[in-house]
């Protein structure tokens, strides 16, 4: 008897095991389905961007709007950049009571400046920061694209991977591993800034350790290393935040830090480090040897300044930005191309490389090459199968098999790589033969408890040692059964609102397959209707349960009561159903474009250009919007009447749940468009 409950106990705990692994991995997959869901929106919306620019003439209204994010007219030495960020006039007051900074940096002041941002003391006056930017920016420039280092048969290199704005995840890893020091090299692996809330106090951190210690510390550059990307996840918004008087100055300078950022390391001329990844024609040689500093975007295709396919003269994109003092090249003509993208509508279903045929002139092959090995190298992921193909799940970069990293490691004499770019449920995961390492430091990524973070260690024999955590107190005070029940509340919250926001699109989807319109569909239609409109690759029949108990005795579906089962709290304003629904599906997109137009970063936009980024909306999401619906809109959010709109306060007016959850960091993160 005592054998037999024996048995049954741990029958019932390898069946309580294997449920809870199932609905951890089906967590899992919710959040990485919407984040990546999330990253093409951005991808198409670069696009399409990317299209306006080179497609519109200099003086249409559409090109004005955005032209300014992409350096287009102006070329500043830099000297003169550096009589731009000049810090000299800023005077620190005498109540400040945060770090003072004086240069050359010490190690105590950059000790100091990780026990104040500890202690949630003052932040960094601006003054210092703009120092410290502009002592890195000269470093960076003298630093090559590929650093190489050795463990010098007795030192120990600890490397790290995304961070994105966490705190308290580079305070654990020091607290844990020590600070960087001569005895102590780091190698940070990209992404230290968005999502996070503390974005800027991380890159103060290491760029203060990278100043001490330019031999010991090393950072390359992430995917969103970048201005564009910025202005989605958060990060452009908590420098304006936190730094209102000269947070234009500090993110211009910000700018060219990130594209000075080296794009690799290479440890003992064995273990190669780079954020994202390879492809079939990653060369190290040729991004050895390429100017980093070009690629402020590497989500815009540079351009040489010469000639354009139709002959006529154009001016470059390269190393162009607002300028101090300098004079203003104009382009002499609007740009257009032999063969041409097609209608405004064409880039909405293309990846990222769609777009790289426009740039094939003869003089710009070489930029091409350089621009694909370096989005490769940024966004690039690995998988099972062998080959090599686009991502198209992400919208840039890669998917890159075991032969691949094979061949690229025969050919360099390389024995690992090691790289970041995606979160891993345990913070770290091998693949191809254990050939590559990825590394995630962001713990507790999606939700508290949702993920650990790691960093590993390496010695001269090359072995990597890894180190797990979880930087969260909270998640120590969990049982296994409540982390996963919490994430996993999460997650369904985040996919409902998903759900919402495609509400007419899924009862379009429904009443395909209700011909009678009865109300009912089975779980089988119903879980082909929603894959048909979200395009998530979720195990939807396993879901329904969860998000939906709209059910009739024979098992059919009710999908209009389901609607109102999802029903959320909507926006605080008067507004169509049909831009209501636009507001939520594509609010991550539109308060971008509103952070683009936004061209002095004041947070306010005027009424006309409030109208022109609706019209600028609705020829990206091909929908028709008029001026008389824009205008009573623009009206309705008025509510002071001062003729402009703060951006904060409209997208506050279409969140669509009472309490912005961790999901929700850096600029609705999790909020796709398809």
């Amino acid at each position: 008897t005592a054998l037999r409950a024996a048995v049954l106990i741990q029958r019932w705990y390898r069946q309580y095991v294997a449920r809870s692994e199932m609905r951890r991995r089906c967590t899992w997959h919710i959040f990485q389905s919407i984040e990546y869901s999330g990253e093409q929106a951005q991808i198409k919306l670069s696009n399409f961007l990317n299209y306006l620019m080179d497609n519109f003439t200099p003086s249409s209204n559409e090109r004005n709007l955005i032209s300014h994010i992409f350096r287009e007219n102006e070329v500043c030495r830099d000297a003169e950049w550096e009589r731009y960020f000049c810090y000299k006039n800023i005077e620190v007051p005498e109540i400040y009571s945060g770090p003072h900074l004086t240069f050359p940096l010490t190690v105590e002041q950059a000790v100091g400046l990780v026990e104040a941002f500890r202690n949630k003391k003052q932040q960094l006056h601006s003054r210092y920061i703009l120092q410290l930017l502009l002592e890195t920016w000269k470093l960076l420039r003298m630093l090559p694209n590929i650093n190489r280092i050795s463990t010098c048969h007795s030192k120990e290199i600890t490397i790290c991977g995304d961070l994105h704005g966490q705190l308290e995840d580079l305070l654990l890893i020091f607290y844990k591993n020590g600070m960087p020091s001569l005895e102590k090299p780091y190698v940070f692996n990209g992404d230290f800034v968005d999502r996070g809330r503390d974005s800027i106090e991380i890159l103060v951190i290491l760029f203060a350790f990278l100043l001490v210690y330019p031999s010991d510390v090393y950072l390359n550059r992430g995917n969103h290393e970048d201005h564009i990307v910025n202005l989605r996840y958060g990060f452009t918004k908590e420098v304006l935040t936190k730094y209102k008087m000269h947070g234009k100055r500090i993110l211009k300078l910000l700018q060219k830090i990130f594209s000075w950022l080296p794009l690799a390391t290479v440890i003992d001329q064995k273990v190669l480090v780079l954020h994202g990844g390879i492809s079939d024609l990653t060369d190290l040689g040729l991004l050895a040897k390429l100017d980093r500093h070009n690629y402020v975007s590497a989500l815009r295709p540079p351009k040489r300044r010469g000639y354009n396919s139709a002959g006529t003269s154009i001016d470059s994109d390269v190393d162009e930005d607002v300028s101090c003092n300098s004079k203003i090249f104009q382009r002499r003509t609007s740009l257009t191309y032999a063969r041409p993208l097609g209608t405004r509508t064409s880039f909405q279903n293309r990846s990222l490389q769609d777009f790289s045929d426009r740039i094939r002139l003869p003089a710009e092959n070489e930029l091409e090459d350089e621009w694909k090995q370096i989005l490769d190298l940024l966004w690039s992921d690995p998988m099972i199968q062998d080959g090599c193909i686009p991502n198209e799940v992400r919208g840039g970069g890669c998917y890159w098999g075991p032969d691949v990293t094979e061949e690229f490691l025969n050919k360099h004499n390389l024995q690992l790589i090691i790289r970041s770019h995606e979160c891993k449920q345990e913070g770290y995961e091998f693949c191809h033969n254990r050939k590559v390492l990825t590394l995630f430091s962001a713990s507790n990524y999606y939700d508290v408890g949702s993920n650990r973070g790691a960093y590993v260690k390496l010695g001269p024999n090359l072995v990597p040692y890894v180190i797990q955590y979880q930087a969260n107190s909270m998640t120590r005070e969990l049982s296994m059964r409540q982390s996963i029940g919490r994430t996993e509340r999460s997650a369904l919250k985040v996919l409902r609102e998903q759900l919402f926001a495609h509400k007419s699109d899924l009862i379009s989807a429904f009443k395909q397959f209700d011909t009678e319109n009865t109300g009912l569909v089975s779980l089988c239609d119903w879980a082909s209707a929603v894959e048909s409109v979200m395009h998530l690759g979720l195990p939807w029949r396993m879901l329904s349960s969860q998000l939906s108990t709209t059910k009739s005795g024979d098992g059919m579906i009710s999908y209009h009561e389901w609607f109102d089962e999802l029903a959320i709290k909507g926006a605080n304003i008067d507004v169509r159903v049909d831009h209501l629904e636009t507001l939520y599906r594509h609010r991550s997109t539109l308060e971008t474009i509103f952070r683009i137009i936004d061209k002095d970063n004041s947070g306010f936009i005027s009424m006309e250009d409030f109208r022109k980024t609706w019209k600028l909306l609705s020829i990206y999401l091909k929908m028709e919007i008029s001026d008389d619906a824009i205008s009573d809109l623009a009206v309705t959010i008025d509510s002071n009447q001062d003729g402009s709109i703060d951006i904060d306060e409209f997208m506050e007016a279409f969140r669509l749940t009472d309490k912005k959850s961790r999901l929700e960091r850096g600029r609705s993160m999790f909020m796709g468009t398809h």
